[in-house]
């Protein structure tokens, strides 16, 4: 079991670090680099090429069953869903095969609606909480007891 954050713009870096140094499991952080190193030897820092997706593109390529991959990204959840990983967003909220079509569905009409009116649909999506950061926390700790069963 390894888990892999795309560590760009993550806020829960050393959440997902505490809970993989309690486990002793393997801890990959990719980006397109700017990461500070880490001094726990179970946390590996890939540095990816510069360009789109390619963090996304590495964790896809290498994550399967009994992995766990917290990201933000949609697309890149549901190839790491299909591959058979556990898949988290930072605030705590699964992607899931039962819900990754969805939640697709929903990421492009929201580009369309962009598209469509840019003006109309400013601003960013919600700050990240305290709350949002514990129920990360939580659900990450129970991902990693049900992925080691």
């Amino acid at each position: 079991m390894t888990l892999y954050i795309d560590g760009d713009a993550c806020p829960v870096k050393a959440e997902a670090e505490r809970v993989a140094t309690r486990h002793k499991l393997p801890l990959v952080l990719v980006s397109n680099g700017g990461l500070r190193p880490s001094q726990n030897p179970l946390v590996q820092i890939v540095v990816v090429d510069q360009g789109a997706d390619e963090a996304d593109k590495w964790i896809a390529e290498r994550c399967g069953p009994g992995d766990i991959v917290i990201t933000s990204d949609i697309p890149l959840a549901a190839k790491c869903v299909e591959a058979g990983a556990r898949c988290l967003r930072p605030n705590g909220e699964a992607f899931t095969a039962t819900n990754i079509g969805q939640q697709l569905a929903m990421r492009d009409l929201m580009a369309d609606l962009r598209a469509a009116n840019p003006l109309g649909m400013q601003g960013g999506g919600k700050a990240f909480t305290k709350a949002d950061r514990s129920r990360f926390l939580d659900v990450l700790e129970r991902e990693v007891r049900a992925a080691k069963r």
